[in-house]
This record gives C-alpha cells, structure tokens and sequence, in this order.
C-alpha cells in the first residue's frame, strides 16, 4: 500500500475491496432480481471480504458453468459463471483494461467505454459516404476459435503481473471446455506435428472478461490493417470488421494479407464466402442493419425476430408469467436501438399489431415516439 492506503501492485488492485465493490455493481447492473445475485446481496460485505481474501492468499477457483442455449439472432451457448466469479472477471477487467486501451486502435468498438453498437454504425456510415467500397469480414466460429497459448502470449508483455497472469490463465482454463461442440478443427500449414491443432480454445460467450480479451486477441489484426496495410478507413465490432477504399483492387489485395495473418499468427479462419466487395451505394449490413451513405435498415430477420419476441412476451403477460415492469424495458430497449435507423413505420406496425391482455384487461403496449425517429 502506497502512503493513502492504495494498492501499489496490480495484484492487489484487483482484490482492493473498492474494486470488488465497484465490481459486484457492474456485474448485477440490470440484474438485481435474480435469485443468485439476491443471495450474494444479502450478505454483500461478507461475500466480498470472501473474495478478498480467496483472491490475496492464491486460494480463489472458480466454479462450474450453467449453460443454455439461444437462437435469436442466431444459434449459439451461453454460459454463465457463476455470479461470485463474474464479480471477480470485473475486477480482473477494471485493473487491465487500462493498460491495453492505450494499445487499441481508435476504431475498435466493442466492449470499450464511449464506443459501443451505435458508434460503429456511425463510423460505418462516415466512411461509406467518403469511399465508393467496403470489404466486409467476419470470422468462422470466433469464440470456440480463440486459442490458449496465443492468447496468454499476447496478455503477458502487457500485464507483466505474475499473480495477476495467473489469475486470468484460471479464468481462461476454466472455460477451456464450453465451447468444444461448437468448434469445427482446423489445421494450419505452420503446423508440424499436428498437436497445436488440439490445443485448449475457446471462450465462453457471457463473461466479461471473454469480451474484453476479444479485443485484446484481434488487436494485432487491428494494426495489421492500420498500420501494415495502411488501410485509411476501418473499423471493427468483436469480430465483425470493414475495410473501405475506392480501389476495388487493392480491398482484394488487402484480404488476401488478412487470411494469411489470421491463420499463421491467431489460427482463425476468414469466413470467405461473406467476405466480398461492396459498393456503399448498395448498402453495407453489418451490426444488423444495412447501412448506405445517406440512410440505414434494419435487416428483415432482426424485425421478423422482435415481433416472434413481442408476441411471446405477450403471451407471458396473458399467463401471468411476465409483469408490465419487466416487457416495458424490454421494448424500451428495442425501440431505442432500431430507433438508429430509418424504423419509423416498422416501429408502428410492430407495436401496433400486438395487444397485451390479462384477466379481461387490455393493456396497450408502448408506442414509439415521434421524438425517437432516429437517423
């Protein structure tokens, strides 16, 4: 401790008990109602000082995974830790976070304060009305595709902690099994003798700490493009990414360089078939929506997917298994998001369609608000 009671090492920043409090709140934003974090709130104090001391005597391990699966927007298993090691995947993050931040490109836009969804689609829309092309990406099964050992050999030069390293290969390795049915195997020519090809990979979808080392474990692609390939307008959201210029040439060219980087330096694979050139003037999807130079759309799926959503919700609310309090945010939240685009009239009609009923009432579901037109 420094002379005003503050951690000096990075290890023990991470067990300060402000931090496992500022942690605990970021982890249970959202989300006081659920009966484990009810639990971990009721002897709040105890249950950090818990942690604390786990953490600072090396004795801390963390738990076993409750996953299930969901299909909107598109097949995937979530898994979720245990609420105790949520808090303490925020803590990991509010210590490191920092000091790769100043290593990530500016257009990186997942997971990272002032970023977000809604300011990649703003960039997007920047530069599709400054170039007549965009290369867009995607990579095949990201998150089961993220290995190991890379990834710790790219945390290390960084964090540089040896208990704080330690901490997150517990965290990495306990995840090292979520993911195996959801990963197709895939040899790369660098490969000698086979075995890297089996090595421990992937990253549970719902821990923050996944998110955040997205970032880190795509950032030499980020400088790749930026710096090495001098690729003047790009940006990325987790692993989706766009590569614009008026050359249609050199966006081939330039994909060619990521395929060989991907697989000889993070053994991922380039979703080809996805990867073509586009005119802006078309209109670019990304982030689910269809973004031209003067305009956005929503793509059809996600509007197909919120009305298959708005009438379960409202068949929930006629059993009496959903309250008005919890649909109300959901389509709060909704309205806000798609408000981003030209969604006036799809807005409308969606909640226009539905009526909640319950024990003989009918409850009128939010309307949309003239003053949240959007772009």
């Amino acid at each position: 401790m420094d002379n005003e009671g503050y951690p000096v090492t990075l290890f023990a920043q991470v067990y300060y008990f402000e931090n496992l409090l500022r942690a605990y709140r970021q982890a249970a934003r959202g989300k006081r109602s659920r009966p484990d974090i009810i639990r971990f709130d009721y002897q709040l104090e105890w249950q950090l000082l818990r942690l604390r001391d786990q953490l600072r005597a090396g004795t801390y391990r963390p738990g076993p995974y409750r996953s299930f699966a969901i299909t909107d927007p598109k097949p995937r298993r979530i898994s979720a830790a245990p609420f105790a090691d949520r808090v303490v995947h925020h803590a990991v993050v509010n210590v490191i976070e920092p000091l790769f931040e100043r290593r990530f490109i500016k257009d990186s836009y997942a997971n990272r304060i002032t970023k977000g969804i809604h300011a990649a689609l703003d960039r997007c829309t920047f530069f599709a009305r400054r170039y007549r092309y965009a290369l867009r990406c995607d990579i095949v099964q990201f998150f089961p595709s993220v290995d190991h050992l890379v990834l710790k050999r790219l945390l290390w030069p960084v964090v540089r902690d040896p208990q704080v390293m330690a901490l997150c290969e517990q965290i990495i390795d306990g995840g090292a099994h979520e993911l195996t049915d959801q990963y197709t195997l895939v040899t790369f020519p660098q490969d000698r003798y086979g075995a890297e090809a089996y090595r421990a990979r992937g990253l549970p979808i719902g821990n923050q700490t996944s998110q955040f080392w997205a970032n880190c474990y795509l950032n030499p692609l980020d400088h790749l493009v930026s710096d090495q390939l001098a690729c003047p307008a790009y940006l990325r959201y987790v692993d989706d990414f766009l590569l614009f210029s008026d050359d249609k040439a050199q966006l081939h060219t330039w994909k060619k360089a990521i395929i060989t980087h991907l697989g000889a330096k993070l053994r991922l694979v380039l979703h080809e078939p996805e990867a073509a050139v586009i005119p802006c003037e078309t209109g670019i999807p990304f982030l689910g929506f269809r973004v031209y130079p003067d305009h956005r759309r929503l793509r059809r799926r996600n509007g197909v997917a919120f009305a298959r959503r708005l009438r379960d919700m409202a068949d929930g609310f006629a059993a009496g298994e959903l309250i008005g309090e919890q649909i109300t945010p959901r389509v709060q939240g909704w309205v806000a998001h798609v408000a981003h685009a030209n969604t006036w009239g799809l807005r409308r009609s969606l909640l226009a369609a539905v009526t909640f009923t319950q024990h003989s009432e009918r409850t009128p579901i939010l309307s949309p608000s003239p003053s949240a037109e959007g772009v």
